[in-house]
């Protein structure tokens, strides 16, 4: 048997529609390196400390709130999960509260991750401190020890431009005819 380049692939979501994109893609190279897969959702807990303090949240409900996000994320990452493209994968969920970056670092090195596939910046917010400080796609390629694709916004789709299928060694063109390389 080859030995695969990439074993587990780690697909940290946040449910928003790049993130979606960036999942599918996730799930196409999986099938491609029959790698298992690792869903990923982290509850960012940073959002109820904010309106805590603003105090448009009482502290005391923030185990309900918690629950409430815990819920919502299980019930989206089942939509997730049940694409076609996830068909025949062995594809394990976690849901965690914290940081979303250091949620990441924390499962790659868990997990013994190969490879991450995500957004190139999450959708939920329009936090203009990522201007100042990054976004989390940005710190994962920093700090991660495997390799990580980031998918862009608007993400076009790849398997229209080239046939994954056909590996770098082989001759043959693409159904298309032609490949695109970037400028």
């Amino acid at each position: 048997m080859t030995d695969l380049l990439f074993k587990r692939i780690l697909l940290p979501v946040d449910f928003a529609p790049i993130s979606r994109e960036a999942f599918l893609l996730g799930l196409r190279l999986a099938h491609q390196f029959q790698a298992q897969v690792v869903l990923l959702h982290v509850v960012d807990t940073k959002s109820l400390d904010a309106l805590n303090a603003l105090g448009l949240a009482l502290p005391s409900e923030e185990k309900a709130q918690k629950k409430r996000l815990n819920h919502q994320a299980r019930h989206l990452a089942r939509g997730l999960l049940s694409v076609p493209e996830a068909k025949g994968l062995k594809i394990t969920r976690i849901i965690r509260e914290g940081k979303p970056f250091i949620e990441i670092v924390r499962t790659v090195q868990e997990e013994k991750i190969d490879l991450v596939v995500m957004g190139s910046y999450g959708g939920q917010t329009g936090d203009i401190s990522r201007m100042f400080f990054g976004s989390t796609a940005e710190k994962i390629v920093r700090t991660v020890p495997c390799p990580v694709l980031t998918v862009p916004h608007p993400f076009k789709n790849l398997a229209r431009q080239v046939d994954v299928k056909v590996s770098p060694s082989t001759k043959k063109q693409p159904k298309g005819g032609k490949v695109r390389r970037a400028s």
